[in-house]
């Protein structure tokens, strides 16, 4: 069986994404710690996610990424908290975006993936970089799928693709995708804060929130 190496951090896009490929490939998922606040929540729900879906699954970490990074994600910086009405709003997005990036990380990511992809004959690297979130991260954008493709294309003696099947898709539509294949998108997690159920208030949670009432489909996730 062809093998891909999907990018998981066990949040809903890349949940949904890998579960794309998930019939077609021998998935072996990385999952990243980098001394996020939620990463205890994320390893809980990739790990589940993994053995339901029968993924192979290592974990990474990465302590120097977080000494050098002066995210809220990583800082005892408050994450920031939006309301459904200010997720349209870009200049407020777009600070909260500031207050949440984490160096580079993506493409920490995506090369580590690389090496993993290398190593193990993977042809395919799966992502979730989606359509909403490249709006104000530019490592979600397909003008950086393309060029990551294009640098890997250039830099790696292997034929390695990135995939990232949800990247033309808003949140809405990727909570559609994930119930029309079954994806186990009630175990994925998204929340910032790192709390054992979702905040509710910071942007990754309202977005999720929005998102599953604009799809129409029962919101499994328990809010604070």
């Amino acid at each position: 069986m062809k093998k891909a190496i999907s990018v998981l951090s066990g949040g809903l896009d890349c949940v949904v994404a890998t579960c794309v490929y998930a019939k077609d490939y021998d998935v072996h998922a990385i999952t990243f710690n980098y001394g996020q606040k939620n990463f205890e929540q994320e390893l809980k729900a990739s790990k589940e996610i993994c053995e339901k879906m029968g993924f192979e699954h290592t974990v990474i970490d990465l302590p120097w990424l977080c000494e050098i990074s002066n995210s809220s994600l990583n800082t005892d910086d408050e994450v920031p908290k939006l309301s459904d009405d200010e997720l349209d709003n870009e200049k407020i997005c777009q600070k909260s975006a500031s207050s949440v990036w984490v160096p580079a990380r993506n493409m920490v990511f995506t090369s580590i993936a690389t090496s993993f992809a290398e190593s193990l004959g993977a042809e395919i690297i799966i992502v979730g970089w989606d359509k909403e979130e490249a709006h104000t991260f530019p490592d979600n954008s397909e003008d950086f799928l393309n060029t990551f493709n294009e640098l890997i294309s250039v830099g790696s003696p292997d034929e390695i693709e990135i995939k990232a099947p949800v990247i033309d898709l808003d949140k809405d539509e990727i909570v559609k995708l994930g119930h029309e294949i079954s994806a186990p998108i009630e175990l994925s997690y998204s929340c910032y804060s790192g709390g054992n159920k979702h905040c509710g208030i910071c942007e990754s949670c309202v977005r999720r929130k929005r998102a599953f009432i604009k799809a129409g489909i029962k919101d499994l996730t328990e809010y604070e």
